[in-house]
C-alpha cells in the first residue's frame, strides 16, 4: 500500500470525484432540511411568491396546543413500540432457525425478503382485502379458532393492530437478512468450546450469540425504529388517504402531509417536520451511547 501525505492537489482531486455526490446530496438532503428548519418559524408566508411577513415560534406553540398533534405523537409513539421489539424477536428466530437449515434455506429467503422489495401500496391493497371483515383471510382463520369476525380497518380499537401486523410482515425479510449476515459472521469455534465445557443449547445463545449478534441486532433497531417514525405510505393505502377511523393511525407524518398538502399551513407543517426530526435524532443518539456500553464489536 502506498502512503501518501494529502496535498492540496490531491484535496481537491478527492473533492473532484466526490462531487456528484456531494451535490446530490447538498441539493435534496441538506437544502430542503434548511429551509424546513428556517420554514417553521414563518408565521406569515405567502408559498407561491415565496415572501416572508412575519416570524417567530407560533408555529410551534399551535402544533403543542392542537389535540391532533398530541393525538399523532401518541399513535407514533404506540406505532414504533409496537412495531419495533416484535420486529427484532421474530426476525432473529427466523433467522436463527434459517442458519440451522440447509435444504430449500435459499428459497425461505427470498420468500421472506419479497415482501420488503415489493411496492408498498401493492402490499397495502393486498392486506386490505385479507383484513376484510366479509370475505377476508384473517376473519376466515381466526373463526376457525370461534373467534367473530373483526372488522380491523374501521373500528378505532383495532386499526392500530391492523398496521403494526402489516409493518411487522412487510420488514421481516430485511431484518431476517441482516440477522443472517451477522450470524454467518460469528465464528463457530465459539460455540464449540463452550458446547465442549458443558455448555447447553440456551447458554450457547444467551451467553454466545446475542452478544456476538448485539451490533447487528443495533443497527436493526435503529433503522426500524426511525422507519417507525416515518411511517406513513401504509396508512394512506390501507385506510384510503385517512389516518384511520377516528384518527385512530394518525402519525406525525400523516399530520405534517394533512398540514403542508391539504390545509397549505406549510409554518405548521414544517415545525411538525422539526419536532419529528428531533425526536427521531434524540432517540438515535441515546441507541449509539447505550450501544457504546453494552454493544459487543469483535
Amino acid at each position: 500500500m502506498i502512503k501518501q501525505k494529502p496535498s492540496a492537489k490531491t484535496t481537491l482531486i478527492a473533492f473532484l470525484y466526490l462531487s456528484p455526490m456531494l451535490i446530490i446530496i447538498g441539493t435534496f438532503y441538506l437544502y430542503p432540511i434548511v429551509m424546513s428548519f428556517a420554514m417553521s418559524f414563518y408565521t406569515k408566508y405567502n408559498f407561491y411568491t415565496n415572501k416572508v411577513s412575519e416570524v417567530g415560534l407560533s408555529n410551534f406553540v399551535t402544533i403543542w396546543t392542537d389535540p391532533d398533534f398530541i393525538e399523532a405523537l401518541k399513535n407514533t409513539i404506540i406505532f414504533v413500540v409496537g412495531v419495533v421489539p416484535l420486529s427484532v424477536i421474530i426476525a432473529l428466530v427466523i433467522a436463527i432457525l434459517l442458519n440451522k437449515i440447509n435444504f430449500a434455506a435459499g428459497f425461505f429467503k427470498t420468500v421472506y425478503f419479497l415482501p420488503f422489495v415489493t411496492s408498498t401500496v401493492a402490499i397495502s391493497l393486498i392486506w386490505q382485502w385479507i383484513y376484510n371483515s366479509q370475505y377476508g383471510l384473517l376473519d376466515a382463520f381466526l373463526g376457525i379458532f370461534g373467534i367473530k369476525p373483526i372488522d380491523w380497518l374501521n373500528d378505532p380499537h383495532w386499526a392500530m393492530t391492523a398496521l403494526i401486523i402489516m409493518t411487522i410482515w412487510q420488514g421481516l425479510g430485511f431484518n431476517i437478512i441482516l440477522f443472517l449476515a451477522g450470524l454467518s459472521n460469528i465464528d463457530k469455534r465459539y460455540e464449540q468450546v463452550a458446547q465442549i465445557d458443558g455448555a447447553n443449547t440456551w447458554q450457547r445463545f444467551r451467553y454466545i450469540t446475542i452478544p456476538l449478534l448485539s451490533p447487528m441486532t443495533f443497527l436493526v433497531s435503529v433503522t426500524s425504529i426511525i422507519s417507525g417514525f416515518k411511517v406513513f405510505d401504509q396508512i394512506f393505502v390501507l385506510f384510503g388517504g385517512n389516518p384511520g377511523p377516528g384518527k385512530s393511525t394518525l402519525t406525525l407524518v400523516f399530520y405534517l402531509y394533512e398540514k403542508f398538502y391539504t390545509e397549505w399551513k406549510y409554518g405548521i407543517a414544517a415545525a411538525a417536520g422539526v419536532v419529528l426530526f428531533t425526536l427521531t435524532l434524540i432517540i438515535t443518539v441515546i441507541q449509539v451511547w447505550y450501544s457504546k456500553r453494552h454493544v459487543h464489536y469483535v
